[in-house]
């Protein structure tokens, strides 16, 4: 069982989903429009059957996983480029494959979710139709996956950067070419962002590999030779801020977070999703993986500044986006103060906060994606993303505003939702080491109960608005797209417990790596008779 190439299986399913896509004919061949049609529709199927396969696949693979076997399991390792010690290596540990598996499970709700947006259905009223066929669109959402499945499986540090830049691309195409708004603009800011980061990076990764190679030895991008590789502090210094800036760019982390609000308004509600849901991921997941473990004494040297940012990025993203009037502008600035309770949690180096900040990764990827998923469905029936042109919403549309509730508090994390269990983690994790960051981190709760509330007020109660009167519920297709993902939010809140089980093991030890213990309680005796001395 362990012998069977799955992540390399996992990640080749879609890849080769896309290149059935390429061969089916473009809107130029020649026939009517019911032969277009029918093309489409082949398209769209083809895509669902692709991420489908990968979601068994990666399914199968996590029941195969041992928690209580070794760190890196399902692992692969070829010579690539032997000149500069470049290696096709990939595995997993219990962090990689959550996110892996919550990857492939958002990727086929994102498929049904967007079988109109290549078309531009669901734009808002004035917008230009897409410039791009439908193949072409469905065709980056499967080279995306790929993508996005090879960056959270590489255990060969360039191997990593590869898919860390080249996940950019689909994307980049996505929003610029069939987004709404100022897409191009979006487009642009976000590559330009993105790929300043992984400039950084890749300086930080030729001299990791420089450092391997000192005294003659043959040098290596392996992650876990690196990871017993000797540095000084100054090296250790440079090269994690190298790292850190493209992760916080790519999480994203205040202040490196502008790009966000403007790609995921003008992005598609299905690119958004991924865009929030799972590349973002690769920010945070990098800090825990690289940032911590390959320069452990610089993590703990930069730990208080993270720990500042991060604070800073769970009340500035919550104040933001209570002020917004934009739908996906306003979950945008959500996500800002979510990542910085996820960055909260991974640098207060404690295991509660790690498995939390893991946990909530994957549980802000489902509530997240669930918000943008049914915020698209509004938008492709009233065609408009102002919060303003809504209202009674729920008298016409009970069980579209019904799910919208459900995911609206997931967002604050209400007990009994998964999300509940991930943030009370964190803030636990934080408060034992860092107790002022982790009661100012508190706020973020309030905060979140008065954007999350008011949105939902403004858009599903009250009077009927005479455009919204007309407005459809939910189709069974939508359903099927958005139903999992409350069905989920709902499961992991109730029972954590299977997950939580995955990602402990890989978290204590990247603690050991770090060399960072949780901290021992005071003896209540012995706080008592402190209190008491003079």
């Amino acid at each position: 069982m362990s012998t069977f190439p799955w992540l390399t299986v996992a990640g080749a399913l879609p890849l080769a989903g896309a290149a059935v896509i390429c061969f089916v004919p473009g809107a130029a061949a020649p026939g009517g429009e019911a032969d277009r049609a029918r093309r489409d529709q082949f398209v769209k199927w083809t895509a669902l059957v692709a991420t489908l396969a990968a979601l068994g696949v990666t399914g199968a693979m996590a029941a195969a996983f041992d928690p209580g076997g070794p760190r890196f399991q399902f692992t692969q390792t070829y010579s690539w480029i032997p000149q500069f010690g470049i290696h096709y290596a990939v595995g997993v540990d219990g962090i990689a494959l959550v996110l892996i598996v919550m990857t492939a499970i958002l990727m086929p709700v994102v498929v049904l979710a967007s079988w109109w947006d290549a078309e531009g259905r669901g734009n808002p009223a004035g917008e230009q139709p897409p410039k791009r066929s439908v193949k072409t669109y469905f065709a980056l959402l499967l080279v995306l996956e790929t993508m996005m499945i090879g960056v959270f499986a590489a255990t060969d540090v360039f191997l990593f950067y590869v898919f860390f830049e080249a996940m950019l691309v689909p994307m980049y195409f996505m929003i610029g070419s069939y987004g709404v708004g100022q897409r191009q603009y979006a487009a642009v800011k976000f590559l330009l962002y993105s790929l300043l980061g992984g400039l950084l990076m890749l300086v930080a990764v030729i001299a990791l590999y420089v450092y391997s190679a000192a005294g003659g030895r043959a040098g290596t991008f392996l992650f876990l030779p690196l990871t017993h590789l000797a540095l000084s502090a100054t090296a250790q210094r440079w090269l994690f801020a190298g790292f850190f800036v493209a992760f916080a760019i790519k999480a994203p982390l205040w202040p490196f977070h502008t790009w966000l609000p403007d790609a995921a308004a003008s992005a598609q509600p299905g690119a958004a999703v991924l865009l929030v849901g799972v590349l973002d991921k690769v920010g945070t997941f990098g800090m825990i993986r690289y940032c911590l473990e390959l320069f452990p004494a610089a993590a703990h040297w930069f730990g208080p500044l993270a720990i500042t940012l991060s604070v800073i990025g769970v009340v500035y993203g919550a104040v933001v986006a209570i002020g917004q009037r934009d739908l996906k502008r306003l979950i945008a600035y959500t996500s800002v103060s979510h990542f910085g309770l996820i960055t909260l949690g991974i640098f207060a180096m404690t295991s509660q906060g790690q498995v939390g900040a893991t946990f909530y990764m994957v549980n802000h990827g489902f509530a997240t994606g669930a918000l943008f998923l049914i915020v698209g469905f509004m938008i492709a029936r009233r065609r408009s993303q102002q919060i303003a042109d809504y209202g009674g919403v729920q008298k016409v549309a009970p069980v579209l505003a019904g799910l919208f509730l459900v995911a609206s508090l997931a967002g604050l994390a209400l007990p009994g939702l998964s999300t509940f269990a991930s943030e009370f983690l964190v803030l636990i994790g934080t408060f034992t080491r860092y107790e002022a960051a982790a009661a100012l981190a508190t706020t973020g709760i309030i905060l979140a109960a008065i954007y999350m509330l008011w949105m939902y007020q403004r858009t599903m109660t009250g009077p009927v608005r005479p455009e919204v009167a007309g407005m459809r519920d939910l189709r069974p297709r939508e359903l099927w797209a958005v139903g999992p993902l409350i069905a989920l939010i709902i499961v992991l809140g109730v029972y954590p417990r299977p997950v939580i089980d995955l990602i402990g093991p890989a978290v204590r030890q990247t603690l050991v790596t770090v060399h960072a213990t949780d901290p021992v309680p005071p003896h209540p005796a012995v706080a008592g008779q402190n209190r008491s001395t003079p």
